[in-house]
């Protein structure tokens, strides 16, 4: 697997077309199709649906983008500590390097990947800061594109060509665990959660209309495993269903699903989080910006994200997700989840 094969497979899942994706790449369009067949050729699998007029990641393809981007920028880095340059040089550097804020939509979810990305933005363009803006899924998009947000974190299945104007590049996969009653029986068995085990208790799940991905990936998994999964009681937001779910009896059993970076940082008395047993269910990380004239630090901001890393490992026991060590960052609460 060579590194140029790596980069060409990255641009091409960024931009969503072989045509910006070959002037990035400075490439004519039969050298970027061959250093994608043989990179595939090489790891034994289809990175990219041969059935698609554009390029649409396959599943491989999305496990496999987080990583690639991770390669390219530990190539960066090692550069940088082989080739010192000159205090001047550097300087010049520096000072030509985008300044400003971006102004990027998230949800509360986020807070742990973004005490990553930002010290790591930090040290890419130090004169580049990121100003969170906390905004409901649904609204993200649209702010984007009017230019309300310079960009937006955005969850949901593998990205296709780029709609209304929107680039999505994916970033990482996110996976779910159940939030149940802490006293429910579920709570004390060994091992990973079977979703069927889940059956007949009520789902306190927010409305499809706040959380679409979200929503339809769970809906959809409970059917695959032969149940269509018992209404529950509908919450305002995540913080208050969870609140509900710990005051539930073990007989009650009402559950939801909660992002495992979310869960590790929202301990709430009387819930247990517990991991799904493979194959889980998770959501598709990407970033959101402008086709068509992205403010300059949004490419350092993607630099930023590869050099983070998808971070922290999914919980693997049945019992409640320790919470992750608290730092500077604070969101206000969600409004839905």
């Amino acid at each position: 697997m060579e590194l140029q094969q790596v980069r060409c497979f990255v641009v091409v899942a960024e931009e969503g077309q072989l045509g910006p994706a070959t002037l990035r790449l400075g490439l004519v369009r039969s050298a970027v199709e061959q250093r994608i067949r043989r990179l595939e050729h090489e790891l034994r699998t289809e990175l990219f649906d041969p059935g698609t007029p554009q390029p649409r990641l396959t599943a491989a393809g999305e496990r496999f983008l987080p990583e690639a981007r991770a390669l390219l920028a530990a190539e960066e880095r090692a550069r940088a500590v082989v080739a010192p340059r000159p205090a001047a040089v550097v300087s010049r550097a520096v000072a030509a390097a985008p300044t400003g804020t971006l102004r990027l939509g998230v949800s509360r979810g986020l807070a742990a990947h973004l005490e990553r990305v930002l010290p790591a933005l930090a040290r890419i363009a130090p004169r580049c800061t990121v100003e969170p803006v906390l905004v409901a899924a649904p609204e993200r998009p649209d702010l984007v594109v009017s230019g309300a947000l310079d960009a937006a974190f955005v969850r949901g299945p593998a990205p296709g060509p780029a709609l209304g104007g929107l680039r999505l590049v994916p970033l990482w996969q996110a996976p779910l665990v159940a939030a149940v009653p802490a006293q429910h029986p579920l709570a004390a068995s060994p091992g990973a959660l079977g979703l069927a085990e889940l059956a007949g208790a009520p789902l306190a799940l927010t409305d499809r209309c706040h959380n679409p991905p979200l929503v339809d990936l769970v809906v959809n998994a409970c059917h695959a495993v032969g149940f269509a999964p018992a209404p529950g009681p509908r919450y305002g937001s995540l913080d208050a269903a969870l609140a509900a779910i710990g005051a539930c009896t073990a007989a009650a059993g009402m559950w939801t699903v909660v992002h495992d970076a979310h869960a590790r940082r929202l301990p709430v008395p009387g819930v247990a989080y517990l991991p799904f047993r493979n194959p889980g269910m998770e959501l598709t990380t990407s970033l959101a910006v402008r086709r068509v004239g992205p403010p300059a630090g949004v490419d350092l901001l993607l630099r930023a994200c590869a050099a983070a890393g998808a971070g922290g490992a999914p919980a693997v026991c049945r019992r409640p997700v320790r919470p992750a060590a608290r730092t500077g960052l604070r969101l206000p609460p969600n409004r839905g989840w």
